[in-house]
């Protein structure tokens, strides 16, 4: 049995209010008065209030910007400068994470696992070694990456998690996903652009599955689900390039989902023989208030119901991965000693849907 013992989340220094960075927007891509309002507008209902970022230029108050010149002329950093941050910054965020998920329960020592998830950096030696030296766990450890998945990698995360406690005793699976999305700001003002600066965020996740620790707190997860929607493979998009990750994110993607969603969750639901009135609990990923939005009205949800993924939205904007274990540690923690039936979706490249299952007993 594979159970999710523990969730710890873990932010950058730097907080930003939503307004705040629309005034650097507005000034970083030096929009005329027209195009500032229409930004402004689209900043105001995000149903974003603060977001978290490594470094510190999203403000517009600052006197000097360090790693975002505001000035046309100046030298835009390059894929390899913001590796370098990447790989310094990543680290000590998963850590400080995964210290506070295992704080309590385990000694890193105990950790059987290691699973890394990101698509904001890569390198080798990776994420998944520098933990490993960190935390001075055995060399022997078994580790793995779930790379450049997007939004929805966590959920593989949770799926091998699962896998590796359906198939090895005493296993202690550490998962933990962290995105620095922030450091792929571009410099050209376009719709995709404008859309991902609008809603993308950094923070870290970590969770602690295993099969062999008791805790009245445990959800069990149960089952996964997935389909991809080929006809909405070119409307999400993260690529590189020399500038850095490049994100293409339609307007059009909300609609895909809405038009796939309620088939999407007929189906998980039916493969683990469940009803929809089963569910009590929604972990939605929170890719944006639109999608939120959508969702909601598709499956005629109440707003208590979306109440966790709105506020992660809030409070923390879209971090792509970590976001949809911030809103189940919401629901972990909402639900500690309540029983509970949960489906967790998220959304990705491809058009891919993931969704999970899990359930509490008190």
């Amino acid at each position: 049995m594979a159970e999710i013992i523990s969730i710890a989340t873990a932010e950058p220094a730097y907080q930003h209010l939503q307004a705040d960075i629309c005034k650097f927007m507005q000034a970083s891509y030096q929009l005329d008065a027209s195009e500032s309002r229409k930004l402004k507008f689209l900043y105001d209902h995000s149903g974003i209030n603060t977001r978290y970022s490594i470094i510190a230029d999203y403000n517009a108050a600052l006197a000097v910007h360090d790693f975002i010149p505001l000035q046309k002329d100046h030298p835009f950093p390059d894929l390899e400068q913001r590796m370098e941050i990447f790989e310094r910054e990543a680290l000590s965020l998963s850590i400080e994470s995964i210290n506070k998920c295992i704080n309590g329960v385990i000694n890193a020592k105990a950790i059987t696992h290691l699973i890394t998830v990101s698509c904001t950096g890569m390198s080798a030696p990776g994420l998944d070694l520098q933990i490993m030296q960190s935390l001075e766990l055995p060399s022997t450890i078994f580790r793995t990456s779930i790379n450049f998945m997007g939004c929805y990698a966590a959920i593989h995360g949770l799926k091998l998690a699962k896998m590796i406690c359906d198939s090895t005793p005493n296993s202690n699976v550490i998962v933990v996903a962290t995105e620095l999305c922030t450091l792929h700001f571009q410099q050209a003002f376009s719709e995709d652009n404008a859309a991902s600066s609008l809603l993308f965020a950094d923070g870290s996740a970590a969770v602690l599955i295993s099969n062999c620790i008791s805790s009245k707190k445990a959800i069990t997860l149960k089952d996964f689900y997935a389909q991809v929607e080929d006809k909405g493979q070119t409307d999400m998009a993260w690529k590189l390039s020399s500038k850095g990750f490049l994100m293409t994110l339609s307007s059009y993607i909300p609609q895909l989902i809405e038009a796939d969603v309620e088939q999407l969750i007929v189906n998980a639901l039916a493969k683990n023989n469940l009803q929809f009135s089963d569910i009590t609990h929604w972990c939605i990923h929170p890719g944006g208030k639109r999608i939120l939005d959508l969702v909601q009205r598709k499956m005629k949800l109440s707003d208590d119901h979306l109440k966790h993924s709105r506020k992660v939205l809030f409070n923390h904007g879209n971090m792509s991965s970590p976001t949809v274990l911030y809103v189940l540690k919401e629901i972990m923690e909402a639900t500690s000693q309540d029983n509970a039936t949960i489906l967790g979706m998220a959304f990705g490249p491809g058009l891919t849907m993931e969704t999970f299952t899990a359930v509490k007993r008190s």
